[in-house]
């Protein structure tokens, strides 16, 4: 139904820990979700709490052309996960050789995913311009950029507004309209982390669509290989999660209704009934 694309202009913001979060925040609110790892470090799976030996992907094996339905996990947390898979540094450069070579491997998934008028498609892309991001973009309803509240990301917000941080070219301006940001790890011990993100949140206006504050009960979460809504549902950024999911449905289209099978015409239209 719908594509949420995260990304970022750096690493270190924490998305996989949101993207996970996140993902199980909209399961809860009632949409069937399916989370795509793009990022090689292959690390959106612990978080959903697949085991440490699940070492199988899609991504990491794009081009052996491999069916993504047989890729697709169910997984412990609730959301279904389509894993990147473990790869080393050659793995990664040959999956960015195919991938660019042949974008519709990752894109003809993607629409069939898509297809199904009850899914929500979320998709964790490696920091920084990539080959994932420039196939999935354009199919996204919602481009969602993680920034911190600090003084690097304040310093980067040209690069995501422009959306030079894209890779350049047409694409940035396309996402414009679509380009959302969410300010991760607010700590509200801190002034200048508030003071950054208030002059942030100045500067974004409706672009902001959420701020999430900095809490140990994420680290934790991750230890234990869930979720923070299932792990600490009661901490202040599982409640921060849960509002941001609900400004990312109130901004996206309503899902489409279920398409009814066809059902054929009697011979004779007095023989209906």
């Amino acid at each position: 139904m719908a594509l949420i694309c995260v990304a970022s202009p750096k690493g270190g913001v924490g998305k996989t820990s949101l993207v996970a979060a996140l993902s199980d925040a909209l399961r809860r609110a009632g949409r069937r979700v399916i989370a795509i790892d793009c990022d090689p470090q292959n690390a959106l799976r612990l978080h959903l709490g697949l085991p440490l030996s699940d070492t199988a992907g899609f991504l990491a094996r794009i081009a052996e052309r491999p069916d993504w339905r047989t890729a697709l996990r169910a997984t412990p947390a609730g959301p279904e996960l389509l894993p990147h898979g473990e790869t080393d540094l050659r793995g990664a450069l040959a999956a960015a050789g195919a991938l660019a070579a042949d974008p519709e491997l990752l894109a003809a998934p993607l629409r069939a995913m898509l297809a199904d008028p009850g899914v929500l498609v979320i998709a964790d892309t490696p920091p920084g311009a990539s080959g994932a991001l420039q196939v999935l973009a354009p199919q996204a309803a919602m481009l969602l950029v993680v920034l911190l509240a600090d003084a690097a990301s304040t310093a980067l917000l040209p690069d995501v507004e422009s959306g030079r941080f894209l890779g350049g070219g047409t694409l940035g301006s396309l996402m414009g309209p679509r380009l959302r940001i969410v300010l991760n790890q607010v700590d509200r011990n801190s002034r200048l982390s508030l003071a950054a993100a208030e002059g942030l949140a100045g500067h974004l206006g409706p672009r902001l669509v959420g701020a999430v504050a900095r809490d140990e009960a994420m680290a934790e979460a991750l230890a234990c290989q869930r979720p923070v809504g299932l792990h600490a549902p009661s901490s202040a950024v599982a409640r921060d999660v849960a509002d941001l999911a609900a400004a990312i449905l109130r901004d996206l289209p309503p899902p489409a209704p279920p398409v009814p099978s066809p059902v054929a015409s009697p011979l004779f239209p007095w023989m209906r009934t």
